[in-house]
């Protein structure tokens, strides 16, 4: 049995980080990661989709030169190897660095292979024993494949295996209308696919407000993308040339499908019971306010513990943990104000409430709205659609939340989150003087129409 300060299972976007500080505190760490180090992110989420995005972009962006008095002769094409290319290596050099990070760290012992529990203190993995005092378990997730029938039958693509594809898909079926479905849609429309997104819910991205759900589908309707939404029966079916999607509503000839139905915790392998560590009835593992599960000496970072599914709140979790053991901290995951983004474009960013949860909490709230086609900066580049919403507090005046679908607003809401963060009212950002042209001059102008409803 080989003996640690401290085991790390995972290589996500909290793990390594934390492994790394724990060494620089004198400590032996084993990571312990199945697959490759980076996790989700670097290898099949953010680093590759965002690149496979701005390629897109270029694609839209070339077709659309006229506009903007440059022609470009003949029909633009993609070349589906370069684009994959250019992606992987935006992969393997994040990847790399972190390997070629560690390997420099005497007492980091980097593991590749399955971890699975004994007992609460110890681990197995490729036919070794660990123990370690301390565990942090950053396992991560992995797509949920629903029980449809015919999905058996035919091969489907997740958000994993999607980025591989060096071929340009006739068709493209995307079940699911959230997030990672509509980025993907969105994306292979400019590459240009035929695209159908197919929606159980009654409205696309349904963590929204409607009026941000109605915007999202304007944005991907203009583009050609077909948008079904409240389809209640899906089934497949191998074709001649590709697979037969039926749905209660249409009937689908497409070349490939996108499964896009969520994400689960890689918590049903670890062999928990060893441990008694509680999940709950997802598989998401039971943490408290410091992250620590229901058992001594193992805590849960990342996706698997259910507190968001963002390469930011992973990382927040590794600060919070780090800050409490190693820098006598007391931070909270209660105190993190929730951010994250849809990178459709124009993206959305978004920061705290929703309208409707405003209105659920029982303040007495405001709201003001502002289209993009009223901010200077959209004009002159010619990409006005979507808006800014802004909801506060009418007896605090505090910001509560806001969303900004429009030309750079994952990049705008930044002044928001700020704001939140230091507790700032919403009429001191009101006197502000921020630079023109930009879309950020436009928040003091958004504040001062606030409204009580």
């Amino acid at each position: 049995m080989k003996s640690f300060d401290a085991i790390v299972i995972g290589g996500g976007q909290a793990g390594p980080f934390l492994a790394a500080r724990m060494v620089e505190k004198g400590m032996k760490v084993a990571l312990i990661e199945r697959k490759f180090l980076g996790g989700t992110c670097v290898n099949a989420g953010c680093m590759p989709t965002k690149t496979l995005v701005a390629s897109a972009r270029a694609a839209h962006v070339a077709r659309n030169g006229a506009t903007y008095g440059v022609n470009i002769p003949g029909e633009i094409g993609i070349d589906m190897k370069v684009v994959r290319a250019r992606a992987e290596t935006v992969t393997m050099n994040a990847r790399n660095g972190l390997i070629g990070w560690f390997a420099g760290m005497d007492d980091m012992t980097v593991i590749y292979g399955h971890a699975r529990f004994e007992d609460p203190k110890t681990v197995s993995v490729n036919g070794e024993t660990l123990t370690a005092p301390r565990i942090f378990l950053n396992v991560g997730a992995r797509p949920v494949i629903p029980d449809l029938p015919g999905i058996n039958d035919i091969d489907y693509l997740t958000s994993t295996s999607i980025i591989h594809l060096d071929t340009l898909p006739r068709h493209l079926a995307v079940i699911g209308g959230s997030y990672i479905g509509l980025e993907f849609a969105q994306m292979y429309r400019r590459f240009g696919a035929e695209v159908s997104v197919i929606e159980h819910g009654p409205k696309l991205a349904s963590r929204e407000d409607e009026d941000i759900s109605d915007a999202i589908a304007d944005v991907l309707r203009s583009e050609g993308i077909d948008i079904h939404t409240g389809v209640s029966d899906i089934a497949f079916a191998r074709s001649s040339d590709g697979i037969t999607v039926a749905t209660d509503s249409a009937r689908i000839d497409a070349s490939h499908v996108l499964i896009a139905t969520g994400r689960k915790p890689n918590t049903d392998d670890l062999g928990l019971d060893a441990t008694g560590v509680i999940t709950d009835k997802h598989g998401y593992i039971t943490v408290d306010d410091s992250l620590a599960t229901n058992v001594e000496g193992i805590w849960a970072l990342g996706d698997c513990n259910g507190h968001g599914a963002f390469t930011h709140t992973s990382y927040n979790d590794f600060e919070i943990v780090a800050a409490n053991l190693l820098d006598g901290g007391d931070r909270k995951v209660s105190s993190r104000i929730l951010a994250y983004a849809l990178y459709i474009d124009p993206p959305l960013g978004r920061v705290g409430m929703t309208e409707k949860q405003a209105r659920a909490s029982g303040r007495k709230i405001m709201i003001s709205t502002r289209p993009m086609s009223r901010v200077g900066r959209a004009n002159e580049r010619g990409e006005t659609k979507g808006f800014m919403k802004v909801i506060a507090d009418a007896e605090t005046k505090k910001i509560l939340g806001a969303a900004i679908l429009g030309i750079e607003g994952d990049e705008v809401i930044h002044g928001i989150i700020d704001a939140m963060n230091a507790g700032t009212t919403y009429p001191a950002l009101q006197w502000s003087v921020p630079i023109h042209p930009t879309v950020s001059e436009l928040i003091p102008t958004l504040l001062g129409d606030l409204k009580p409803v």
